[in-house]
């Protein structure tokens, strides 16, 4: 099979018979398009990048080992994020640095206000200064991760889904065995967090007219 460059990954059907099949080329695609944002979300539960890297490699051969008996419930993307968060959760207890995902509960409670659109920005991003530059650019990225970092965990891993990802929130939902009704608030104040450190350095950045 060709190279997907540029193309995006075919079908479902396409890439589980590629897989069933030993197709390397689907292999490698499917590594190339997933194992960066995989990474992303592995090491919000566990302790290092090594850590996080050892949890994508035993996801890739669960990934392997059970293609045979995928039935296709959900989309491959989804059953395979949802393999690598059952990974990284075991690792990240063995490790001693994640709790249990109930004590996290309080990252889920009541939205922000009346206002607010809980699956949405307050404001929208168009209304900051657009970055020009390629040093501001990047330094504007180093702030987004910053943000993200500093995010309570559930809601770290909702944003990386949603915003990085790209997932939907019924695939996130399934991916973290989380409501609906969690998924958005999680989603809404991660948003808001992260907005609002953009917000206060494109304000502290402003020149005077």
């Amino acid at each position: 099979m060709g190279s997907f460059a540029g193309g995006g990954l075919p079908s479902d059907d396409v890439v589980v018979a590629a897989l069933r099949a030993g197709d390397e080329a689907m292999f490698a695609a499917l590594l190339d398009t997933w194992s960066r944002g995989m990474l992303r979300v592995a090491r919000s539960y566990v302790s290092t990048d090594h850590s996080a890297e050892e949890v994508v490699q035993d996801t890739w051969l669960a990934v392997i080992d059970g293609i045979g008996g995928f039935e296709r419930r959900s989309s491959v993307k989804t059953w395979i994020f949802r393999i690598l968060v059952n990974t990284a959760k075991k690792r990240g207890v063995r490790e001693s640095r994640t709790l249990p995902w109930s004590a996290f509960e309080r990252d889920g409670g009541p939205a922000a206000g009346p206002g607010d659109t809980p699956d949405g920005w307050k404001e929208p991003p168009a209304a900051w200064v657009t970055p020009e530059g390629a040093a501001l650019a990047s330094e504007v990225r180093g702030l987004i991760a910053e943000a993200l970092g500093r995010l309570p965990p559930r809601q770290r891993i909702v944003i990386a889904l949603r915003d990085v990802e790209g997932c939907s929130s019924d695939e996130v939902c399934e991916i973290l065995e989380i409501s609906a009704a969690n998924q958005r608030v999680l989603l809404h104040r991660a948003r808001a967090a992260v907005r609002d450190r953009l917000a206060d350095y494109f304000e502290s950045v402003k020149q005077p007219d």
